[in-house]
């Protein structure tokens, strides 16, 4: 009998564009996973496989949206508050975006309005503010899930849902692979959190700080997981280069990941060899 497969896709900005590989290679493979976790990006990238989209119809997508700064200029114009009330609700906030409005002028429409109407089980992360704990979310309203679980602090303001304040997932779970580890007999985990990079800045900008502080602390929230109940396959594509918001860099950064493809269909298939003996030895 064929083992089954879970994913968890981790957050981690535009350097997420790299979970679109893992996606292909599963379909090349003709995996079809019994669950699916995702924090930040990765929530979305995984309720666009949760839906039924194949890799190659998300990369296309990604690439005729992202690929054009006219396309990326026309639908954040259609993502502006629609009244000056609108703008104003919860006070003036400079340089926070409504991630709720960007997420509906950008997602496909293929990504349903609920969690019922996916095809595979999906698990959304959040991180409740103020409850000051990991949020999950497996039902109701798919949209404001996704819009919690990417908001990332600083530049796109909190998302309110049932009587709580959420923020970016990728905060207390970067990688939700713990989250399907009982789902499914191999647990596949895509870390693109990536790490402070000097390659192209010798200066990191306070912005910069920001962002590789919050890259730190997830990568060592990983770490501790990792000690205790590591997934069966663990990629790692080279995105720190990129920062979290480099979306228009889809290119470079999709020639710069490609090889994850190989890497996770070898995994794949060592994963297998490996379930399979231990398979067998139970049975004797």
């Amino acid at each position: 009998m064929s083992p089954t497969f879970a994913v968890a896709f981790g957050g981690g900005g535009a350097r997420g564009l790299a979970h679109i590989h893992a996606i292909e290679a599963l379909d090349e493979l003709g995996i079809r996973p019994v669950a699916i976790a995702g924090s930040s990006i990765g929530a979305i990238m995984g309720a666009g496989m949760a839906a039924g989209m194949r890799g190659a119809e998300i990369h296309d997508y990604a690439r005729s949206v992202l690929g054009s700064r006219a396309e990326v200029a026309a639908r954040m114009w259609r993502s502006r508050p629609g009244t000056i009330a609108e703008a104003m609700q919860g006070g003036i906030r400079v340089g926070q975006f409504n991630i709720e409005r960007i997420l509906k002028a950008f997602l496909p429409e293929a990504i349903p309005a609920t969690f019922e109407e996916l095809k595979v089980p999906l698990k959304v992360t959040a991180t409740d503010y103020f409850g000051h704990k990991l949020a999950v979310f497996t039902q109701g309203d798919l949209q404001s899930a996704l819009a919690a679980s990417a908001a990332i602090p600083a530049v796109f303001r909190p998302v309110t849902r049932d009587g709580r304040v959420l923020i970016d997932g990728g905060i207390y779970n970067p990688v939700p692979f713990d989250l399907v580890a009982r789902d499914a007999d191999i647990v596949i985990a895509i870390d693109v959190v990536g790490a402070p990079s000097d390659v192209e800045r010798k200066h990191p900008t306070t912005i910069d700080l920001m962002y590789g502080a919050t890259q730190l602390m997830m990568q060592s929230i990983t770490a501790n997981k990792l000690r205790q109940h590591p997934p069966a396959i663990l990629i790692r594509p080279a995105v720190s280069k990129y920062r979290v918001l480099d979306f228009l860099k889809i290119e470079t950064l999709m020639a710069d990941t490609v090889e994850i493809k190989d890497e996770l269909k070898r995994a794949v298939e060592k994963a297998v060899e490996v379930h399979g003996a231990n398979a067998g030895e139970k049975a004797v």
